[in-house]
């Protein structure tokens, strides 16, 4: 070959499209293939294919294998002279090098793509059976099922068909290869099929009419008796022919495999019995099916065996299906299952799924099947089992707007095609993009991009991925903001039962109220409604999402009302990112949050501070200095108050909002897994703030009564959870007042200071107010209520000298200054440190008495009533028995161990572990329960709006409890069961270390 002709045909490989045209030219001159290389029209088809590299390679592999030259020469005369041939099987071979093996090993298969006539552009189940009917054994079966899939894939790549068609006829061919393989099953074993009828019942994919390539054909066995047989008999001979069948079509031969029969998603799964009587299916998803079952079932679809067996199926199962939505929290289980399976896609990978990954089939799937189920009760026409069809039904009857629709069916279109080409190249069980820029060429051209495949590829991929990822709500909630928005009066809109059910299938419980506030938020052509109509879809999503949708509808609403005219409100909904989610979330949770937004509707400015710096806690030095300034600027005492109340009430709605927050997570804030971190910071932010609080009001009194300069040092002493960095949301201030009469000052005088002090901050802080009370509680001081208020130094010293008890000396161990006199608190401390750590250690009679008093406790102070396994104060295994068990510790070894001299439980417990005084594991045991108890504290409060140290007896607030803890609908008990076991393993640790038990 001379070196003109080479760079001449390498020049025309070239502009035909193919990448290696050197190699190409070697093949054609190796076969002596001048009739291809010189033949325009051959080249041209060539060129035409998604891959001409592949599909020259699969052709001379073809003539290769061609028995004789005459077939040779007749191979090539047919597709020189037949354009369908030509296209089809060109086509095929540039697309799947799986069929083009196959072609290889069977040369003669060739052939079935000859027929060009219109009957067989789309065949049916008959035509595929009659294609599988001469297989007389599996590897046959295998050889005539990869004869019928070219067929199929030559209509495809050709465009004789499209998506729908396509993947209907893959579902038509599965329904003859099941059929096939039960009757080889049955002529193995002809006395099975004389005792039993066995209905073969497709589901998923296949059920739907709507097959990949590859894919795991999902079904269900349906088996009786047959007349005059044994049940127990007859089930077992349906088991080995359904076992068999499924045998046939998964197992690998020479030929392959055809694609795995999985059984997984019958009553029970893998665990339950692979065939079942009717009556025992109905019997199962009667008493325990779940929500994820039914909507499997609308699929259901009978396709081989006994024909009426499984017509009665079918007509049993579908009224259980269209009473699915009815279920209790029916849509959140739905997308609980939906988020499951994204999280389990490897982090890796989760970009490349076209399948379960954001914006993929899956998305669009379960948006169309939650449809159906929630309107196909009362709407037959809904009731396809195939995806693209029941989108369609969906616009026609109004309950998905119809451009919404119309691109949705685009994207599901590109985005199935793009699977159906991926899988048909090597034919393997894949939804992956291929990152090889080789194999995406090929992708992009086999989907008609042309002009740069793997860059149109890409960009048309993310596209339509993210169409889906928006559409997936929309499609959902937009439908009912179109009916009570009133703004397009051509549109077909739902009816006011229709917007009722998909409510309440969304869990509102007052259906009509919810219209009532989208009209409201929705209505009207003002710039608010406008912006509120574009977040509305997505925030009811979020409202569903949570224990008390209607609560997170009515306060957006009225946070709205009070906002609404604010420039910046929408525009931070709109522009922040997650600032909507953080609101939508915080609404929605409980009523301590939303109460303390309505009066403070500034605050939501705080939910979206970028990257969450705007729900940071501030610290006590930075609080302090704002409340008193706030403080300076008052006129009087009552003002003061007023003003270090609101700083107050905007932080508690930061620290809640962040903590709601965190509990549910959001794209852009993953649920922190160190919950006993997020405890820590809670009761950090809320002492800090109370601090704050305390010494604002202190600085206000003492400015009012006494000026600049009170006659007396001043100091407030923290005690308790207060003194522990430890309170909740709903926790009283445990105090002890300190003073010490400054020089020259009379102690008659500095006392009456004192306590006018000591008087006037309680009587401010008492103050009727809608914010959550603070109360303070001076009830540990020396002499309890009897005793006075407030002390000076001197005079706790002589009563800790002479008359303190050692509950007085337990409590000390929580006590740190907050507010006032900081010389004065240090000297306070420094009295009381070898009380709380007595040098040597406690006395056995000390120990003993601890020990009396913590049972006396238990049997006397439990609310009648209360069970007290849930009982996160009193309740063995609750805070009390941790909080006691770390303070015996303390006492016993903290004038030893410098580590246990702090006022905190965790970090004290952390010391006594490192101390060797208790076992990792038992230090793990106690810490969890006390961290779990704090957190159920907690929640109530956030949940109810007041203080509570048991559960709730309210369902929906136990499920927000339930929510806040991370348990989805459906799960409270198991909530109350893992806190028993949590409880009942601390209680076990505490009798061992605290009674020596």
């Amino acid at each position: 070959m001379t070196p003109g002709r080479r760079s001449s045909t390498f020049t025309r490989l070239l502009r035909h499209g193919f990448t290696d045209p050197a190699a190409a030219e070697r093949l054609l001159s190796a076969m002596d293939l001048g009739a291809v290389r010189d033949d325009p029209v051959l080249l041209d088809a060539l060129g035409a294919t998604a891959d001409p590299d592949l599909a020259l390679d699969g052709l001379v592999r073809l003539l290769e294998a061609q028995p004789t030259p005459t077939d040779r020469r007749e191979l090539l005369d047919t597709l020189t002279a037949s354009k369908p041939l030509r296209d089809r099987l060109l086509g095929v071979l540039g697309a799947s090098a799986a069929l083009a093996e196959h072609l290889a090993r069977h040369a003669g298969d060739w052939q079935a793509l000859v027929t060009y006539e219109p009957r067989d552009l789309h065949p049916g189940v008959q035509e595929f059976e009659r294609g599988l009917a001469e297989a007389t054994d599996p590897v046959a079966l295998r050889v005539a099922y990869r004869r019928c899939l070219l067929s199929i894939a030559a209509r495809d790549v050709c465009g004789t068909i499209d998506l729908a068609q396509t993947a209907a006829e893959l579902a038509d061919l599965a329904t003859a290869t099941l059929r096939a393989a039960l009757a080889l099953a049955g002529a193995a074993a002809p006395e099975d099929v004389a005792l039993c009828r066995l209905a073969v019942v497709a589901m998923g994919k296949c059920g739907g009419h709507e097959l990949n390539y590859v894919s795991d054909v999902d079904v269900i066995f349906v088996g009786e008796a047959a007349e005059g047989a044994d049940e127990d008999k007859a089930l077992r001979a349906a088991t080995r022919l359904a076992s068999h069948m499924m045998r046939i079509c998964s197992e690998t031969t020479v030929e392959g495999s055809i694609w795995p029969v999985d059984a997984n998603l019958r009553p029970e799964g893998r665990n339950g019995p692979l065939v079942r009587t009717l009556s025992s299916h109905l019997a199962y998803y009667q008493r325990w099916a779940k929500t994820w079952e039914f909507q499997a079932l609308l699929k259901a679809r009978p396709v081989a065996g006994d024909a009426a067996l499984g017509a009665e199926y079918a007509a049993a199962v579908a009224p259980l299906v269209w009473q699915a939505a009815e279920r209790e929290n029916f849509v959140t289980d739905v997308q609980k299952m939906r988020r499951r399976v994204v999280e389990n896609i490897p982090v890796s990978e989760v970009d490349r799924e076209l399948k379960l990954g954001p914006g993929g089939l899956r998305d669009v799937e379960f948006a169309v099947q939650l449809l159906q189920l929630v309107h196909g009760r009362t709407d037959p026409s809904l009731r396809s089992a195939t995806t693209l069809d029941a989108l369609q039904a969906l616009a026609a009857g109004g309950y998905v707007g119809r451009a919404d629709a119309a691109q949705l069916e685009e994207a599901y279109r590109f985005l199935r095609s793009m699977e159906h080409r991926i899988q048909l190249y090597r034919l393997r069980r894949t939804h992956l993009v291929p990152e090889d820029e080789a194999d995406q060429r090929r992708l992009g051209r086999s989907l008609g991009l042309r002009a740069d495949p793997v860059a149109e590829l890409n960009r048309e991929w993310r596209r339509h991925a993210g169409v889906v990822r928006r559409q997936h709500e929309k499609i959902f909630y937009r439908p009912l903001l179109d009916a009570v928005a009133q703004l397009a009066p051509g549109e077909v809109r739902l009816s006011p039962e229709a917007a009722r059910q998909r409510l309440v299938a969304l869990g509102y419980a007052d259906p009509a109220a919810a219209l009532r506030h989208l009209e409201a938020l929705a209505s009207g052509v003002s710039r608010k409604a406008a912006i509120q109509r574009t977040l509305l879809p997505v925030l009811l999503g979020w409202f569903a999402d949570s224990a008390d949708p209607d609560a997170g509808l009515l306060n957006f609403r009225n946070v709205s009302d009070a906002l609404g005219k604010t420039p910046w409100y929408l525009r931070l909904l709109r522009d922040e990112g997650a600032a909507a989610q953080n609101l939508a979330r915080v609404l929605s949770a409980g009523r301590l949050a939303p109460d303390l937004l309505m009066r403070a509707p500034e605050a939501v400015a705080l939910l979206g501070d970028g990257e969450g710096g705007g729900l940071q806690p501030r610290s006590r030095a930075h609080l302090e200095q704002e409340v008193i300034a706030a403080v300076g600027r008052a006129d009087n005492g009552e003002q003061a108050v007023t003003a270090a109340r609101g700083v107050r009430r905007r932080e508690l709605f930061r620290t809640a909002a962040a903590d709601i927050v965190g509990s549910y997570g959001t794209e852009a804030r993953p649920v922190e897994a160190d919950q006993g971190a997020v405890v820590d910071r809670v009761g950090g932010a809320v002492s800090d703030l109370t601090a704050a609080t305390l010494a604002g009001t202190l600085r206000a009194v003492v400015r009012e009564g006494w000026g600049d300069t009170l006659p007396t040092r001043f100091a407030v002493i923290g005690m308790g959870r207060f003194g522990g960095h430890e309170l909740g949301y709903g926790s009283d201030a445990d105090v002890l007042f300190v003073h010490e009469p400054r020089d020259g000052v009379e102690e008659r005088e500095a006392a009456d200071a004192a306590g006018r002090v000591v008087a006037e901050m309680r009587r401010l802080l008492q103050i009727p107010s809608a914010d959550p009370p603070l109360l303070i509680d001076a009830d540990l001081r020396p002499e309890g209520k009897s005793g006075p208020l407030v002390r000076t130094l001197k005079s706790y010293e002589a009563y800790y000298r002479r008359w303190s008890l050692v509950w007085e000396s337990q409590a000390l161990l929580r006590a740190e200054p907050v507010a006032g006199d900081e010389d004065l608190g240090r000297r306070f401390i420094e009295l009381v440190d070898p009380l709380r750590y007595p040098r040597g250690g406690l006395v056995e009679e000390a120990v003993r008495e601890i020990r009396r008093l913590k049972a006396r406790m238990e049997s006397e102070r439990l609310p009648r009533g209360a069970d007290p396994k849930l009982h996160t104060k009193l309740g063995p295994g609750g805070l009390s028995d941790v909080e006691w068990t770390v303070q015996l510790l303390q006492m016993r070894h903290g004038s030893r161990e410098a580590g246990l001299r702090t006022t905190r439980t965790r970090e004290g417990l952390a010391a006594a572990h490192a101390a060797g005084l208790v076992s990792a594991e038992d230090a793990a045991i106690l810490d969890e329960a006390w961290v779990l108890a704090t957190r159920v504290r907690n929640a109530v409060m956030l949940v109810r709006g007041r203080a509570g140290d048991t559960f709730p007896s309210d369902a929906r607030e136990l499920a927000a409890v339930g929510r806040y803890l991370g348990y989805g609908p459906g799960h409270v008990g198991d909530m109350l069961d893992a806190y028993r076991r949590t409880a009942r393993r601390a209680r076990t640790v505490v009798e061992a270390l605290f009674y020596d038990t």
